[in-house]
């Protein structure tokens, strides 16, 4: 097979570059190692910023996204049994949408495949050589027959554990990480959501978030050790700890059965640089945010909209300017949101490690940036999104 752009995963980054692409009269042809049912039902984060949003929107993607998504306007926190609320439409006049990610690709694989261009799923053993070359090559195997795409380019949309990052040079790769030493434990609950909008909450039981997927489905977390086995946590003991943990005022929080429950770590990863000859890294494969700042899809799209400007000037005019600093634009803004999400993450987390002099600097802070309006427009603008700087 024959390709402009060789694209590597079809989950957001992968299925929103293809989408870039095609408005600009790219070819692309996309492989994916799972089957469709899986990556459409694999439960991701689904906060999106304002500018996804309109991204998504832009594509022709947004129509199930206006009508089922839920916008906010701002969000709350809860500590010492008091809630405030941070504005964001006040204090930077712009919204988030609630939507699942896993809805999220199912509108993209939908609007893919009825362009009938190529999304080629169970792609096993894939293998990417001659990056250093004008005709990279990818290998792979589906339904036991061995199959090569010659490209001019390979997007790696593949995520962590896939086998873009370890095809770059590992001796010019250098990897930035951080290991939280604690996990969250999150719950599907078939609840109404207790709250119009995203509550944090920090206790000295440890963190929790109130969050939704639907009118009729909640989404909440509790941290618990990293090591923790979900086996410990039989559904009273984490709505006990629920309502614990978000307890204030006259605030009742809805139970329901719980449909789903799952524990992840929590990790800050960046590898510097994200290109190398004709292998462009995006999303998860390039980067890894906790999700207390709800950046991960955000800075995947993000990723790709910067490729797609790159590709979309060099096969305009054959200049590779945009291309040849495309690592430097999507670095210098992911780690604007590393930088929140870590702030995020250790204001509001119990770590073991803490004296009493940090649990008192860390209710400080949080009563400090929500009555600040200085403070409170700071946050509103980077949950909300960054703008992306090109220059």
């Amino acid at each position: 097979m024959r390709t402009q752009v060789g694209i590597i995963g079809a989950g957001p980054a992968g299925l929103i570059l293809s989408h870039l692409l095609q408005f600009e009269g790219i070819e692309s042809i996309v492989i994916e190692s799972h089957t469709r049912q899986y990556i459409e039902e694999r439960v991701r984060a689904g906060v999106l910023e304002q500018g996804t949003v309109e991204l998504l929107t832009s594509m022709g993607v947004g129509d199930r996204l206006k009508r089922e998504g839920l916008t906010h306007e701002g969000v709350e926190f809860c500590f010492q049994n008091k809630r405030r609320r941070v504005d964001f439409q006040e204090m930077a006049g712009r919204t988030i949408t609630v939507y699942a990610q896993h809805e999220v690709i199912k509108d993209l694989l939908a609007a893919r495949l009825a362009t009938q261009q190529p999304l080629l799923f169970e792609a096993e053993g894939v293998a990417i050589e001659e990056i250093e070359s004008a005709r990279p090559v990818i290998h792979f195997t589906q339904d036991g027959i061995a199959q090569t795409i010659e490209c001019d380019f390979v997007a790696g949309c593949d995520g962590f554990h896939g086998v873009s990052r370890p095809a770059m040079p590992q001796e010019s790769l250098h990897l930035y990480e951080r290991v939280y030493p604690f996990a969250w434990l999150g719950i599907l609950a078939a609840a109404a959501p207790s709250s119009r909008e995203l509550i944090y909450a920090n206790h000295e039981a440890g963190f929790a978030l109130l969050s939704m997927r639907s009118p009729e489905i909640s989404r909440l977390y509790i941290q618990v050790g990293a090591e923790e086995d979900i086996a410990n946590w039989p559904d009273d003991r984490v709505w006990e700890q629920l309502h614990l943990r978000l307890a204030s005022g006259g605030f009742k929080l809805k139970e329901g059965k719980v449909v789903q429950k799952n524990i992840a770590p929590l990790r800050s990863f960046v590898a510097e640089p994200i290109q190398h000859g004709q292998l462009f890294l995006t999303g998860d494969a390039a980067h890894i945010v906790p999700p207390t700042g709800a950046k991960g899809l955000n800075l995947a799209a993000a990723d790709v909209k910067i490729l797609s400007l790159g590709l979309t000037e060099f096969y305009r005019t054959g200049k590779k300017d945009l291309l040849n600093r495309y690592s430097s634009i999507a670095l210098r803004h992911v780690w604007k949101a590393q930088r929140f999400s870590w702030w995020m993450t250790q204001m509001l987390h119990r770590f073991d490690s803490d004296s009493d002099f940090d649990r008192r600097r860390q209710l400080a802070e949080i009563d400090y940036f929500t009555t600040s309006p200085a403070a409170m427009k700071s946050l509103a603008e980077q949950y909300t999104g960054l703008p992306i700087l090109m220059d």
